[in-house]
């Protein structure tokens, strides 16, 4: 069973990799007739796919990482269900994943330009992280409970100061839902197409350089695709990691 889904993720996979090197693919062979780097030549032939991948990695770290400072309190509020009626929160948290991240960046354009953050890396940042932090505090509030509360009072009964349980109790408690609450923001951030379209101003971006070329030359549109994919491979590495060893 575990082979058939590793096998699931690997095809499509392979097969992505097998037409970045494709220089010629036609109808109706299996295979390449020819293999080489056009793909990548296009690709990476400027400083454009590298300009695009540092803001795509600045403005997804930055996103994810306010996400998990502002999304902690209110994560551990409702995950210790310290409210009595959560449901309306649950609702507000709830609304920007209701829009289209478009419309949502389209509709919030006009104020971005007033206060000059549109095209900027900070005015980027805050447009991510209306869809990022969502996600985030869902995520986040599982790992809150009865059971991190009663450690905490536990290491605060054997004089354990503040930060001391921050350090030693808290944190190594909730790494696991931490570690997948990041991955996940990381990966929300990383993949906006809509809302960095209407409020980047032209700022390139990896989802914004890449589309274009999905239909007019796929072998490059491949060619971001493996480059694409990279961050995401790391973020995912790095968030197991955090989540298996103790901080």
């Amino acid at each position: 069973m575990a082979a058939a889904v590793a096998a699931a993720f690997a095809v499509p996979l392979g097969a992505l990799v097998v037409r970045a090197f494709a220089d010629a693919w036609r109808a109706p062979g299996l295979v390449p007739q020819r293999f080489g780097l056009r793909g990548f030549d296009i690709a990476f032939g400027g400083a454009r796919a590298a300009e695009a991948l540092t803001i795509s990695l600045v403005v997804a770290v930055a996103a994810t990482s306010l996400a998990l400072l502002v999304g902690w309190p209110a994560a551990r509020v409702l995950g210790e269900r310290r409210l009595r009626h959560p449901a309306p929160v649950f609702l507000i948290l709830a609304l920007p994943l209701l829009v289209p991240p478009y419309a949502a960046g389209f509709g919030l354009s006009e104020w971005f330009i007033r206060l000059g953050l549109s095209g900027t890396i900070p005015g980027l940042v805050l447009v991510h992280l209306l869809f990022v932090l969502p996600y985030v505090i869902v995520v986040l509030l599982s790992g809150f409970g009865p059971q991190v509360t009663s450690l905490e009072e536990m290491a605060q009964t054997y004089g354990a100061g503040p930060g001391h349980r921050f350090a030693r109790v808290t944190l190594p408690s909730v790494a696991p839902t931490l570690g997948a609450a990041a991955l996940l923001g990381f990966l929300v951030s990383w993949s906006q197409y809509g809302s960095s379209l209407a409020v980047g101003a032209g700022r390139p971006m990896l989802p914004l350089v890449m589309l274009p070329f999905v239909n007019t030359d796929p072998q490059t549109a491949a060619a971001f695709a493996l480059l694409f994919l990279l961050p995401a491979v790391a973020a995912l590495l790095v968030a197991t990691r955090l989540a298996r060893s103790p901080l």
